[in-house]
């Protein structure tokens, strides 16, 4: 096995001056070591063969002790005190990776243009706010049990991470109440991310995130209301949809309905499995009381879901855990 001692020796050799050690396994006279065995005779292919898996081993592992003293000479430690120059050739060997937008990011964007493009303005929610835009603009009875630590986060001095994007409602109702009653109409939706006292699951978060619409007139009604959410399912999944609704309670709307669609055949769906999307209704008298708008002569409604709930049926998502994970081999799913 003399000639193998010999090529082991010069292969250590080269990985030991190569600035891409990993590039020495594709060397021909390496690869064809093991295509040597059939043609020796069948006495000496034990020996012959155990002699190239040691060689193999060897060089392995020279190769990565050679990376790792490659990686301590490149990359230096940063004073982070220092001027940027002083720092800046350190900076440049630093191996980087570029980021890309996350998917509820992407997806937010897409469900904002939807409804701009519609008329309505945007605005972000809070990520903090008070009991009065979280609970009492909103018609929440005093011990309504959403107020409870329950399901509610509060900080020691009683502010509130929202529940809902429902807290911008009050804003936007007093914000657009000139335009009202200059004979236009009020046309918002508020989106940002929530907080709620959850156990975590596949299907539920402690933080997510929702898009709330509200819209008010002289003359709105439920018709309207069901035409606009129809037509935004069916421009975001780009395809026509069947709707159906159910009563639902909420505080702030009366009546309160909950808006399903029929699950689309393209996304796995059969006919007659529906799917609850969001919550919705005619904003209730106190609401728009809270803002000073006269309830008998204007109306409205709202509606309020979760962006993930929309994204996770669009790409088929089993696991709701999967956004807030931090896993690059799920985000780069989504790198376009």
């Amino acid at each position: 096995m003399q000639g193998i001692a010999q090529i082991q020796d010069d292969l250590l050799k080269r990985v030991g001056e190569s600035q891409d050690p990993r590039a020495v396994l594709k060397d021909p006279e390496y690869r064809g070591l093991y295509s040597k065995i059939s043609s020796l005779d069948p006495s000496e292919r034990g020996a012959y063969g155990k002699a190239v898996n040691d060689l193999k081993i060897v060089v392995e592992a020279a190769i990565e002790e050679r990376v790792s003293q490659l990686e301590d000479l490149t990359v230096e430690t940063i004073d982070v005190t220092a001027p940027w120059d002083d720092n800046a050739a350190q900076v440049e060997l630093l191996r980087t990776e570029q980021g890309t937008q996350h998917p509820l990011t992407k997806e937010m964007e897409v469900v904002i243009d939807i409804f701009t493009r519609m008329g309505f303005a945007a605005y972000e929610s809070r990520q903090i706010d008070d009991d009065f835009h979280m609970f009492g603009s909103l018609n929440f009875p005093e011990n309504h049990p959403a107020r409870d630590g329950y399901d509610t986060f509060r900080t020691e001095e009683g502010f509130i991470p929202p529940a809902h994007t429902s807290t911008m409602q009050n804003r936007i109702l007093k914000e657009g109440k000139a335009k009202l009653e200059a004979g236009g109409q009020i046309a918002g939706i508020s989106y940002g991310r929530v907080f709620r006292n959850e156990d975590v699951d596949a299907t539920h978060e402690h933080t997510f995130y929702q898009c709330e619409g509200v819209f008010v007139s002289e003359t709105a009604n439920l018709s309207e209301m069901l035409g606009t959410l129809r037509s935004f399912f069916e421009v975001y999944y780009g395809q026509k949809l069947k709707i159906k609704t159910q009563p639902g309670y909420f505080p702030f709307v009366e009546p309160g309905l909950e808006f399903a669609i029929e699950k689309p055949a393209s996304l796995g769906g059969k006919p007659g499995e529906w799917l609850e999307m969001l919550g919705c209704g005619m904003i209730h008298p106190n609401v728009l009381r809270a803002a000073d708008i006269d309830p008998t002569k204007y109306r409205g409604f709202a509606w309020g879901g979760g962006i993930e709930r929309l994204v996770m049926l669009k790409y088929g998502i089993e696991d709701l855990r999967h956004f807030e994970s931090g896993k690059l081999a799920f985000l780069r799913k989504f790198v376009s």
